[in-house]
């Protein structure tokens, strides 16, 4: 299934230099709360103190914060920090942040929070701070997915592969999803493999290959009970924590989009932010 586009007028609320945090009124009803957590750790091996960058003006993490805010589906959106600084930043642009113990992931840092202060929740969308160009849509797409089949454990996104590079990059994890709209194996190989038929032709048709987006919502019980599970061998092998919930027999939805957001993972990914800001600030102001 694709994810839908939203529905209904946006209330805007109050915007910093571009950055406008609405709510929009949608046709779908929750049965219970849902709420983001951002995990933000302040060390980055390859960009160092990549969510407290402000070369635009603003901090790297307010992005993916107000990107967050304006999925209509979230009650509230939540940061769960690993540094003193890391919450001083967060409460200094309005948003809200819990200062968590050390953790291996950023899944264990969001299952920590919601033990503390998510009691009454019953979704939790896991969301990347290194995704300032995050949809909100997808957020909603996935919280839909929770609340329309109550089978579901969890649900993550993905979106159809055009190129060859992406394809057989082991970084870009690819995910086999079967009828049902469940992942069935997620790899860094490339998956499906096609015995007949050339990859340049499917990849620019119907592309059978999907990239699989860490996006992620879960269950908040369902949550705390993976973070205490082992590794499972599948998880090990392929260094892919998705495959410990998938491996210990977990329904994983999966629902599709057309596009991604970038991730901000190197110094060039973020001077190509910068400047896509800068040229969205100059064309507003056209």
């Amino acid at each position: 299934m694709l994810a839908r586009d939203v529905a209904g007028e946006a209330r805007a609320g109050p915007a910093r230099d571009g950055i406008a945090v609405v709510s929009r009124e949608r046709d779908v009803a929750k049965s219970g709360r849902a709420v983001g957590v951002i995990p933000a750790r302040l060390q980055s091996t390859r960009l160092p103190r990549k969510l407290l960058l402000d070369e635009t003006g603003r901090v790297l993490l307010e992005y993916a914060w107000a990107a967050a805010c304006r999925a209509s589906l979230l009650d509230e959106v939540l940061v769960a920090a690993d540094s003193p600084e890391i919450v001083s930043a967060v409460e200094a642009f309005g948003g809200r942040a819990i200062l968590t113990g050390e953790h291996s992931s950023g899944t264990d840092r969001v299952a920590e929070v919601v033990a503390r202060c998510c009691g009454d929740v019953d979704t939790i969308v896991n969301v990347q701070g290194d995704e300032p160009e995050l949809d909100p849509d997808h957020i909603d797409s996935l919280v839909e997915a929770l609340e329309n089949d109550r089978g579901l454990q969890m649900a993550t996104l993905a979106c159809p592969i055009r190129d060859r590079d992406t394809l057989e990059d082991p970084s870009c994890v690819k995910v086999v999803v079967g009828i049902d709209g469940r992942a069935l194996y997620f790899s860094r190989h490339p998956i499906p493999y096609v015995r007949d038929g050339k990859a340049e032709t499917l990849l620019n048709g119907e592309s059978p290959w999907l990239l699989h987006v860490g996006l992620y919502a879960y269950r908040r019980d369902y949550l705390l009970e993976l973070t205490r599970l082992p590794v499972s061998p599948l998880e090990q092998l392929e260094q892919l924590e998705q495959l410990r919930a998938l491996q210990h027999g977990a329904s994983i939805g999966v629902r599709v989009a057309e596009h991604s957001a970038v991730g901000i993972d190197t110094p060039e990914d973020y001077a190509r932010f910068v400047a896509r800001t800068q040229n969205s600030r100059e064309g507003r102001a056209a």
